[in-house]
């Protein structure tokens, strides 16, 4: 794909075998199959291999051979944490480990009264760390903001074997109803939660370079995060090896209106986490527009 299209990928049959391998094997049997799934899309998903090439290629400078043996293993981590998200959803959180990283950037926002915004991005696994944070001794709400364009079939099925998530869903929608949900969030002291990596064609959005490259980011988080005077916090879960997680919390310095300043901030932040986790980069299509028009 040239651009994201606001779905994932996946069908409801491979979950149903990962779900059951899980509860009758454990995550580490799981793990096992996901060795010939990363197999068959390194074999057969040529457009998205293509890009995440690019990626380790040509904006980490990575050799050739180095770059193909990265995009399998990319695949596998992915996969890995998809796993991991269904297990701890699933009531097996007691089998993983964490450690935070900048705590006490969520509990100032938290003490301030006025709301937060976070801003995290498709790398690591985010999607996790409400489990975690249900462990620390400090009470908010978080309100996911998403396009809700994810596969019906897949959601209901994974609804069917999972917790009821804690984290609240605002979804994006065209009369622009979503500005007053937001607000009257942040009014209950609660946050909210964006990706700032993803855009759809059409929305409006910001131009700025990621690892030298220039790109085009979505500019609602942004413009959002820079206006309604509220602390701001970049946030990441980043998968370690076996089963622990590393979860990051660093504060952002906004100056008011400043939109471009802040994409600025976040393109370190995030630039940063790949230097460290350089295989979380879990953006499969041309976020860069280098084949937009390539067949």
């Amino acid at each position: 794909m040239s651009e994201w299209d606001g779905k994932s990928k996946g069908t409801v049959l491979g979950y149903r075998i990962f779900v059951f391998l899980i509860q009758k094997a454990g995550v580490k049997s799981a793990y096992f199959l996901l060795y010939f799934v990363a197999s068959y899309y390194f074999l057969f998903l040529k457009k998205s291999n293509r890009v995440i090439f690019y990626y380790f290629n040509k904006r980490l400078g990575y050799s050739y051979f180095k770059s193909k043996r990265m995009v399998f293993k990319s695949y596998y981590v992915f996969g890995q944490t998809i796993i991991d998200k269904v297990s701890i959803s699933a009531g097996m959180r007691e089998k993983f480990t964490y450690e935070f990283d900048g705590i006490e950037s969520l509990k100032k926002l938290i003490a301030e009264k006025k709301g937060g915004i976070l801003i995290s991005a498709h790398i690591g696994n985010f999607e996790i760390a409400e489990h975690f944070f249900e462990e620390i001794d400090i009470n908010f709400r978080i309100n996911l903001i998403t396009t809700d364009l994810e596969h019906s079939d897949i959601k209901k099925y994974l609804e069917s074997v999972t917790q009821k998530p804690t984290v609240q869903h605002i979804i994006i929608k065209d009369d622009l109803s979503h500005v007053f949900e937001i607000n009257a969030a942040l009014d209950r002291n609660e946050l909210i939660c964006f990706t700032g990596d993803r855009y759809l064609e059409g929305s409006k959005s910001l131009s700025e370079k990621l690892l030298g490259q220039e790109t085009n980011f979505p500019a609602g988080p942004f413009l959002i995060a820079s206006r309604l005077k509220v602390p701001v916090v970049f946030v990441y879960a980043m998968k370690e090896p076996k089963l622990h997680y590393h979860l990051y919390a660093r504060e952002a310095i906004v100056k008011y209106r400043d939109e471009k300043g802040l994409l600025k901030a976040y393109i370190e932040n995030v630039e940063s986490m790949l230097e460290k986790y350089p295989l979380q980069w879990f953006n499969y299509f041309d976020f860069w527009n280098q084949f937009k028009n390539k067949k």
